[in-house]
């Protein structure tokens, strides 16, 4: 949140989710100056019923202080929320400024994932068959239609579109298995049973394998870092500790902090990707994951970042040795 957001008192001790907004008109108004609704012309009723299902998918009921709700909504992605829900409401001004600015990064995504060359016939084709379920002509034009209605502002709306398109080329490739796998005698009158599109499902059964399959990806390469790499990680996230704290703790300056954990994360996420890709290992009671195709991999980071906590406490450890001496620095 912005300084000049407003402060809630104490005096309320929980928050009633399905009413989040009651007693806190000024959090409300704070939040859609923030994300620019106004100008697609979104009702703030109608802003404030997107914010209230974001909350209400992240944060557990009866355990939500005024502060917590506050610090949540304002760590949203709040304007590619108002222009989602415009787009659900069917605002001509946001559709118009959404195909104009993502339909080009759609079909690049799409090619991406289909590891084919950007401008193709496929991808073309898996990122502009997306528009019309986003719109809600999927079933008729409206936000209850709309695939909008499912973004909840946590990651940008360019990491949860290429999510959707992720998952949208792995339900077609499981239709088409079923397709294949369907012979004469199991359809009873000798001819191939004719399967409807492949239609996206807001609710992937697989979300859950994606989940664990990235935490043992990501325990795994953790694993590979040195001892100094994986205490700057978990000074950093696990403590929380500033680059300046973590500098005095390690006897390094604070832009070598900064230089040091921007080139681990890099190389960490790599890891991980290559980890996913290639497969992992039994371990621990844990069956062999065999390796993940490339859109299954985005499915893997969207999940991981959205609803999935990782204890990085457990994956980040304090080290049983006392690290570097202080005065020692790192060029």
């Amino acid at each position: 949140m912005t300084e000049d957001a407003p402060k809630r008192g104490t005096e309320n001790p929980s928050v009633d989710l399905a009413r989040p907004f009651d007693g806190q008109a000024a959090l409300l108004e704070c939040l859609y100056a923030q994300s620019r609704a106004g100008r697609w012309s979104v009702p703030r009723e109608r802003f404030a019923a997107a914010l209230e299902r974001s909350a209400k998918k992240a944060l557990e009921p009866g355990a939500v202080s005024p502060q917590r709700l506050q610090d949540y909504l304002g760590g949203l992605h709040l304007e590619d929320l108002a222009l989602a829900t415009a787009c659900a409401e069917g605002l001509e001004a946001a559709w118009e400024h959404f195909f104009t600015a993502y339909r080009a990064y759609l079909r690049a995504a799409a090619a991406a994932i289909l590891r084919c060359k950007a401008g193709s016939a496929e991808a073309c084709d898996l990122a502009d068959s997306l528009f019309s379920e986003l719109y809600g002509l999927a079933g008729g034009k409206g936000a209850e239609r709309s695939l909008f209605r499912y973004f909840h502002g946590r990651s940008s709306l360019k990491t949860w579109l290429r999510a959707v398109l992720a998952q949208r080329h792995i339900d077609s490739i499981r239709a088409g298995r079923r397709f294949e796998e369907l012979g004469e005698d199991e359809t009873g009158d000798g001819r191939p049973r004719t399967l409807l599109g492949p239609q996206l499902q807001p609710g992937d059964p697989h979300r859950e394998r994606y989940a664990a399959s990235f935490t043992r990806a990501l325990q795994a390469a953790l694993e590979r870092l040195e001892p100094q790499e994986k205490e700057r990680l978990r000074l950093y996230y696990a403590e929380e500790k500033t680059l300046a704290e973590i500098g005095r703790l390690l006897g390094e300056h604070e832009s070598s902090v900064s230089r040091h954990l921007d080139r681990v994360r890099r190389d960490l996420r790599q890891a991980v990707e290559d980890i996913l890709r290639q497969g992992i290992g039994s371990a621990n009671g844990s069956a062999f994951q065999p390796g993940l195709s490339d859109a299954e991999i985005v499915l893997c980071f969207e999940y991981s970042a959205g609803d999935t906590p990782i204890d990085l406490e457990k994956l980040l450890p304090r080290p049983k040795s006392p690290g570097p001496p202080a005065g020692k620095r790192t060029p």
